[in-house]
This record gives structure tokens, C-alpha cells and sequence, in this order.
């Protein structure tokens, strides 16, 4: 995909807003956090893309775009900042590392910071909830066929 093309998408992106969630009372609370996924691949084999760049780029607080596939896995770029949901992905792991910011990923028991050059895998089926108090720039690396905003809302 050229620069040109990719700019074209990622200011168009498809603009999604974080599933509600029910309350102990079973009242909906909205979560008001909007984010972009591209799922697209946007770059082939031997095309090459800065990420620096492409974060200069990007006008969104929360956005995730499929940067390239390597055989059954894809490389994904987000740019963080706000707090997604809980989710979890049943069938794929999912490799965070951090380019730059800080990334926070809270867990069932526990909270993990990750800082630039730090990275962790987060096994399939655990809940987690990835958050950035200001930008982060985010690489993941994960099947092909896993969903971004997870298998099923927590």
C-alpha cells in the first residue's frame, strides 16, 4: 500500500466506540472510549514503512492498524491512549511491545507497566485490558485470525 493510500485510510478509518457493559444491577454503563482497527494488511513483502511516520500520521487517540502479515501471524501498530475494555482472545496469544510511552495492561490479579523496549505476552484466554495515560506507541504480534477487540466482553 503506498503512504499516500495508507494516509487516505487511516484518516477514514472506521471510528468504533467500546462495547457497553452491564453493572452488578444490570444496568448498561456506556464506555465512551471511540477507536479505529484497520484490519487491513497495509504493507506486502519487501515494502517498507516507518512507524515513526506513520504515527505522526495518525489523528486518533486509540487506533490499530494491521501493519503486515508473516506467515500465520500479523504485526500490528497501535497508538494508545485512553483505556480499552476487558476482553480476552480464547484461541491466540497476543504480544505487546512497547516502541514508545507506557503502556499499562491490567489483569485479573494484577497490574503490568510496560515502558519502551519492554514487552509481554499475554497467553490466550486471560482477561485483560490494555490503557495509556498519554500516547503510546504499541507493536503486537498475534494470529491472523484473532479479533482486536476480543472474543467476548468482561
Amino acid at each position: 500500500m503506498s503512504w499516500k493510500k495508507w494516509s487516505r485510510a487511516l484518516l477514514a478509518g472506521g471510528r468504533r466506540r467500546a462495547p457497553s457493559r452491564q453493572t452488578e444491577g444490570g444496568n448498561k454503563v456506556e464506555q465512551h472510549q471511540e477507536y479505529v482497527i484497520q484490519t487491513d494488511v497495509a504493507f506486502g513483502g519487501l515494502d517498507v514503512f516507518d512507524i515513526h511516520k506513520l504515527v505522526e500520521a495518525c489523528p486518533h487517540p486509540w487506533f490499530n492498524q494491521t501493519l503486515c502479515q508473516v506467515n500465520d501471524a500479523v504485526v500490528r501498530l497501535g497508538i494508545f491512549e485512553g483505556t480499552f475494555h476487558f476482553h480476552k482472545h480464547d484461541l491466540e496469544d497476543e504480544l505487546f511491545y512497547v516502541v514508545a510511552g507506557h503502556l499499562r495492561i491490567d489483569l485479573e490479579d494484577r497490574t503490568v507497566d510496560l515502558l519502551p523496549g519492554q514487552g509481554m505476552l499475554v497467553p490466550h484466554g486471560v482477561v485483560h485490558r490494555p490503557s495509556a495515560e498519554s500516547r503510546t506507541v504499541v507493536l503486537m504480534v498475534e494470529a491472523a485470525t484473532v479479533t482486536a477487540v476480543g472474543d467476548e466482553e468482561h
